[in-house]
């Protein structure tokens, strides 16, 4: 697949671009992180034309490396930028009924909120183990294992804890259509056992599709959960105002089932029908006239086998026209109507804004919530196995 790589200061000569033939990632990772680059996919492919730019993204406080941040344009103009912080989803811009580019995704415009904010995970990758992990321990063979309880006043675990992935600066390589982030993480860093290879992948077609593919590999045996944990609000990022997310039509057409939880949301162990609740979306419905206090809920994927990608969400705005839809090969999501944001401790997002409670909503593929513990399919990683799953984000308008 032939490459053209258009030089903003990499390549010097303006007559053609120097070394064309060397470019790779090993060379792009030697450059000055205020470097930036265009390259320009070229071929027959629902990648043909897709441009992608790197530029810096600040300088993260705490280890006082750059952050880098990617931003990958199809031939239409749509868009999806990826910081190597947390490989985080920064933005997504896509058309309106319109024909106008709307940013559905909540983030910040540099690095320093995602290193600080003590609330949202707004984008990142979430892991080793995505959402709860009731008092923190869990047993792999006949030992135990206990991490840091971050959540419900020192009751769970949750996200990975203060030192998840989603705080982590990511090796990046940019690929001939898209960006793979690299992490590899020490035996017992945050609590979690074995030596872990993992890799997300990012891709963004012409048809506006986005693929987030998980790949990882251990030394021994351990858990991995991983997720995005980005907040949508398809009338556009900038609608940060409370409840500006409740009029979205919300449709999961394989969830018959959703999974109880206690006072802390921990899953008592029981699969329950939606039938005659607040969480049967079965049928599209407005957020709005249902649960008016919002979401924070497991839901269990139909005809689940660990292979299919199975479509699990629809959200549509009849504002902008805009509709979402959420593909998964993972067995349930949480859905989840940002409750918790508002506070004051949080930094301002784009524009200046504070994002408000009820101003977006994520739905995130992955595990039930303490699955370790509490059900038969659990997230444990084998020695030697391979890790692979896959999320798809696929945009419309009508």
């Amino acid at each position: 697949m032939p490459i053209d790589f258009n030089p903003h200061i990499l390549f010097v000569n303006n007559n053609r671009p120097v070394l064309q033939n060397i470019v790779n990632s090993t060379f792009l990772a030697n450059q000055p992180i205020q470097d930036t680059f265009t390259k320009t996919v070229k071929d027959n492919s629902l990648y043909d034309g897709i441009k992608i730019e790197k530029k810096s993204f600040g300088k993260i406080e705490k280890t006082g490396k750059q952050a880098e941040l990617y931003t990958i344009t199809n031939k239409n103009g749509a868009s999806v930028s990826l910081s190597s912080f947390g490989a985080t989803i920064t933005s997504i811009k896509v058309p309106d009924k319109s024909g106008k580019l709307i940013d559905v995704a909540q983030g910040y415009d540099s690095v320093t909120p995602y290193e600080k904010s003590p609330i949202g995970h707004a984008g990142g990758t979430i892991g080793p183990c995505a959402n709860k992990i009731n008092k923190g321990s869990f047993k792999l063979g006949e030992k135990e294992y206990k991490l840091d309880c971050n959540k419900d006043n020192g009751l769970t675990h949750s996200h990975g804890g203060k030192e998840g992935l989603d705080v982590k600066n990511w090796n990046a390589e940019v690929l001939k259509d898209g960006i793979k982030f690299t992490y590899n993480k020490k035996d017992m860093e945050g609590g979690y056992p074995a030596n872990v290879k993992m890799s997300v992948t990012y891709k963004f077609d012409n048809n506006n599709n986005l693929s987030v593919k998980y790949e990882a590999q251990s030394d021994s045996d351990t858990i991995l959960n991983l997720t995005n944990h980005s907040y949508f609000n398809l009338d556009g990022a900038e609608n940060t105002y409370e409840n500006s997310v409740m009029e979205h039509i919300i449709h999961l057409p394989n969830s018959s089932k959703y999974t109880p939880v206690n006072e802390i949301a921990i899953p008592t162990g029981e699969i329950k029908s939606v039938d005659g609740t607040d969480f049967d979306f079965r049928t599209p419905k407005k957020l709005s006239e249902m649960n008016k206090n919002g979401y924070d809920q497991n839901f269990v994927v139909d005809n689940y086998d660990g292979k299919t990608i199975i479509e699990v969400a629809r959200v549509k705005s009849e504002k902008s026209g805009i509709n979402m839809n959420v593909s998964s090969d993972l067995p349930g999501f949480q859905f989840y109507t940002a409750n918790n944001l508002g506070k004051d401790s949080q930094p301002l997002g784009k524009d200046g804004k504070r994002y408000e409670k009820h101003s977006a909503l994520c739905v995130e593929p992955q595990f039930f919530p303490d699955a370790i513990n509490t059900f038969e399919e659990k997230p444990i990683l084998k020695k030697g196995d391979k890790y692979n799953r896959t999320i798809i984000y696929s945009f419309g308008n009508n």
